[in-house]
């Protein structure tokens, strides 16, 4: 055996870090979900170069599997080559232009970040106003509409930060194609989790992440445009902000052509087909069953706890259940419990609601009777811990 063989330890000068071993975590917080095993398998095959005839096939699948998931025919479906904060801002950057003028929501931390990038593309931002914790009133958007005008409006399908799921979505379209606007849904913690149908609900831009209700790594999120929006996106006067999320270019690498414009996260592809697969093998109707069933067993446990849910049942989030931490409770401590006892992630609030609530996921594959089971469990333990139970 050479001298080389035998000495695998670090060399002179280098940094010494041992072999990778990150925790084994039940994941129960806003995301990241725990990723299927076939998703994770899928990640470890072999690589091949992402304009490969084998990978374009696989590409092709892609799509199609996301306008499943999507429930639209829209040809313009792919994963974005980032987070799903990419795909927010490829979908924000690409459909705001300089000088017009985008309405989104107070009621929640992401429509902040829809503002934030909306100024970034040169838009001029409007809000419409409702509390944190509460869905937008289609009254109080008509309103914001007579008032302002938007060329585009921007709404949170299932907002993270509060728990709640906006109701009445196709009166809130029909409202802003009244009046000629384009409309953007943020479907990041509800695609593959909670009715969502993009064509039949008159959805024109809807972007999402793979990490959540999909439980699959982050870096190639979901975004679909309708041919109304890419027309938009085709005719811009300037170019957008960003040449790396320009979908004028991207076109031509996820459309016909398949021509070069950057490196796709091949393994995130590989892995985002395999957690797509599960859901057609599943059916998206009987996934969305699915989450309502086990996350309706969550809040029964929950209330049986004594604990009270943010958001009333009319719009209650399966996949993100915001609940109110109880007077003289520690949020922080309960959470550090669960992580140095249990090896269990839940989360605290953002923004408006930090220190106030607990945001407990269900999704994918962590949206299973086992984990629900546990949490209870593991949470009646720290509640205990502070003389709370």
């Amino acid at each position: 055996m050479s001298d080389r063989a035998e000495t695998r330890g670090t060399a002179e000068g280098a940094p010494d870090v041992g072999e990778l071993t990150p925790p084994d975590r039940t994941l129960m917080g806003p995301g990241p979900s725990d990723v299927h095993p076939r998703v994770l398998r899928a990640m470890s095959t072999p690589l091949v170069g992402h304009l490969d005839p084998a990978f374009v096939e696989m590409m092709d699948e892609v799509q199609e599997l996301l306008r499943y998931t999507f429930r639209t025919d829209n040809r313009w479906t792919i994963p974005v080559s980032g987070t799903g904060s990419a795909a927010m801002e490829a979908a924000i950057g690409n459909l705001v232009e300089p000088g017009d003028t985008m309405l989104v929501p107070t009621n929640g931390y992401f429509g902040g970040r829809m503002a934030s990038m909306a100024r970034r593309a040169g838009g001029e931002v409007v809000e419409v106003d409702a509390p944190w914790g509460e869905p937008l009133e289609p009254a109080d958007v008509a309103a914001a509409f007579d008032e302002h005008q938007p060329d585009v409006f921007g709404f949170v399908h299932a907002e993270t930060s509060t728990g709640v799921l906006q109701p009445a979505v196709p009166e809130l379209t029909s409202i802003a194609h009244d009046h000629d606007a384009y409309v953007i849904a943020d479907t990041v913690t509800s695609l593959g989790g909670v009715e969502l149908r993009v064509d039949e609900w008159d959805v024109d831009v809807a972007y999402s992440g793979p990490q959540k209700c999909l439980s699959c790594p982050p870096g190639a999120s979901p975004l679909t445009l309708n041919d109304r929006a890419m027309d938009k996106v085709l005719d811009r006067e300037t170019d957008a902000r960003s040449w790396y999320l320009d979908l004028s270019l991207l076109e031509g690498y996820w459309g016909d052509e398949r021509s070069y414009h950057h490196t796709a996260p091949i393994t995130n592809v590989y892995a985002l087909r395999e957690a797509l697969r599960l859901v057609a093998e599943e059916g998206i109707e009987e996934r969305w069953a699915r989450h309502r069933a086990v996350a309706g067993d969550l809040k029964a446990g929950l209330q049986e706890l004594g604990l009270e849910m943010n958001a009333p049942d009319d719009y209650w989030l399966p996949s993100l259940n915001a609940v109110r931490v109880p007077d003289g409770v520690d949020d922080a401590a309960v959470i550090d419990h669960l992580i140095a006892e249990y090896d269990l992630e839940i989360a605290g609030g953002l923004g408006d609601l930090a220190g106030d609530i607990w945001r407990i996921g269900c999704m994918g594959h962590s949206a299973r009777p086992k984990n629900v089971e546990y949490l209870l469990a593991a949470l009646a333990d720290a509640l205990a811990e502070q003389g709370a139970v």
